[in-house]
């Protein structure tokens, strides 16, 4: 048993003597490339979205110095047509390149990565010795031709040493001799035949760096093109009813912190780490901030770039943003544009991407806490101070002092007029989202609820088991209260809202511009 090569399954064993969600289907998907024109995968995901649980799989799938077959057998993989073809067949390499993330800065990192597999290699084939000047590929194209071994290379965390050496400009030779290496193991014509499959995962794509052609014969996957890998990225809605049901928790609380992400054609996926950690302690809470990219985070989204803070704003109030995916060139070295960040955010997981309407958005509570808290170590000052006054303003709303939410809504407007200008309804709607943000952990926030004669500007429908009442706001710019309130009953939206909650409250708020002061009436409405 190597350090690298033909390292066993007990990587994998570890997870199925826990708690394991069955994604062994995405080894049939790697079965079908072998020893084709397809068979060098990348596969991308955010942090925390089960990338190095596959790649673990696989190597216990296809490694030849063990006998996996007990791991597999209950599992879905069992049940295809080529899982018996190749279990335990090939003699696979796997390197986790997030290991040496600590010798970057020594100088010569792919040197030491070259030279530790093949002195590696050369343990498990003593027969077959390394020549003097020769390296990796050199190595492995003479033991193919001399025992006719094909390898399974299998690379974890592939961006890892591109990303770090993006943090520090002083080591721009590091990622060029790297990317070297890459094109050296991948692109040599007479080496392609050494590799049955190669299989890598990391965060961020791998097509539009500089250097590109050192990897385009690569399939690649990603958080933005998920393509058929879509349903491994995460878990389904059935997939954590099941793990609820088990471990007796309420699913509709898991539902409201970790679903929400659209992978491809899978509308609804739910963060798989977040998930596993919270049915493990029994109870839901944000676990970003073990992931260390907090700060990150926080310096990505206040760059200096037109429409990005606006963006941020908005999606935190429950809206969407458009964005361009095409141009970002997957280097963290050269964010350029709005349009940029909010594709580093997808890859990263703080967004969730809609590929047919072209739109990012944040999928649940527990990323909405964690932007809500970079926004507020980014300076936005007047958007920190509605986020934490929101449940002052909540529970006014909920007592019916229209008084005090028309003044607390005022203020966030006049504290946010520098980011959000009113011109409309619309615009009223993204400021009162915000100011009401602290409502997220009770109610589902609709903006534009369709009721069938018109659209309510804002509702909120309280989430299962908590007993509160609907509300429904109503906005008017330029007009009065009373004309949203009758607006409200004219069209008939409690009737509509009553088909997910009982009683509710009738919220209308108006701005003079004139004046510039807003006005507020609040009605309870109760279910006939």
């Amino acid at each position: 048993m190597g350090i690298y090569i033909d390292k066993g399954n007990m990587g994998f064993q570890r997870a199925r003597n826990g708690e394991y969600v069955d994604k062994s289907g995405l080894i049939g998907v790697v079965n079908r490339t072998l020893f084709t024109e397809k068979s060098f995968t990348c596969v991308t995901r955010s942090r925390r979205f089960g990338k190095s649980m596959a790649a673990k799989m696989l190597a216990a799938y296809y490694d030849r110095s063990c006998d996996s077959r007990k791991l597999f057998e209950d599992l879905e993989i069992a049940g295809d047509a080529t899982f018996g073809e190749h279990l335990n067949k090939y003699p696979v390499i796997y390197l986790d390149l997030s290991g040496f993330a600590s010798r970057i800065g020594q100088g010569g990192v792919v040197s030491l990565i070259d030279k530790e597999l093949l002195d590696d290699i050369a343990e498990v084939f003593p027969d077959i010795a390394p020549r003097e000047g020769h390296d990796l590929m050199d190595y492995l194209k003479r033991i193919h031709a001399k025992t006719g071994q094909t390898f399974i290379f299998i690379i974890d965390e592939w961006d890892t040493i591109l990303r770090e050496c993006a943090q520090d400009p002083s080591l721009p030779n590091q990622t060029d001799e790297y990317v070297n290496w890459l094109r050296r193991m991948f692109k040599d014509v007479g080496g392609m035949d050494v590799f049955a499959a190669v299989y890598m995962t990391g965060i961020l794509p791998i097509k539009k760096y500089a250097t590109q052609s050192a990897m385009n014969n690569f399939e690649e996957y990603s958080m933005v093109e998920p393509g058929h890998m879509g349903r491994y990225f995460g878990f389904t809605k059935d997939e954590v009813r099941a793990l609820a049901e088990k471990y007796q928790m309420d699913f509709d609380e898991l539902e409201k912190w970790y679903d929400g992400y659209q992978i491809g054609p899978e509308k609804s996926m739910f963060n798989p780490n977040s998930v596993m950690q919270a049915v493990s302690r029994g109870r839901c809470r944000s676990f970003w901030g073990s992931t260390g990219a907090f700060d990150a985070i926080a310096g990505y989204i206040q760059m200096n770039f037109d429409g990005l803070k606006e963006s941020i704003i908005e999606m935190l109030a429950g809206g969407r943003a458009a964005v361009n995916t095409t141009k970002f060139r997957n280097d963290l070295s050269e964010i350029r544009s709005r349009d940029d960040v909010l594709t580093v955010l997808i890859h990263l997981g703080y967004l969730s991407f809609d590929w047919e309407e072209r739109e990012c958005y944040v999928p649940n509570y527990e990323v909405s806490e964690e932007l809500a808290n970079a926004v507020e170590e980014t300076g936005w000052t007047a958007i920190a101070n509605a986020l934490k006054q929101s449940e002052q303003l909540l529970k006014a709303t909920l007592r019916g002092d229209a008084q005090l939410v028309a003044r607390m809504v005022g203020e966030a407007h006049q504290e946010n007029t520098s980011i959000i200008k009113y011109s409309d309804e619309n615009s009223m709607a993204c400021v009162l989202a915000i100011a009401y943000y602290y409502a997220h952990g009770d109610y589902i926030f609709h903006r534009e609820f369709q009721t069938g004669r018109g659209f309510a500007d804002l509702v909120l429908i309280p989430r299962k088991n908590v007993a509160k009442p609907a509300i429904i706001v109503e906005l008017k710019y330029g007009d009065t209260t009373g004309t949203a309130i009758d607006q409200i009953r004219q069209r008939q939206y409690p009737a509509k809202v009553s088909e997910y909650s009982g009683d509710m409250l009738l919220v209308a708020i108006s701005y003079d511009k004139q004046t510039k002061e807003h006005q507020c009436q609040i009605e309870t409405w109760s279910k006939p």
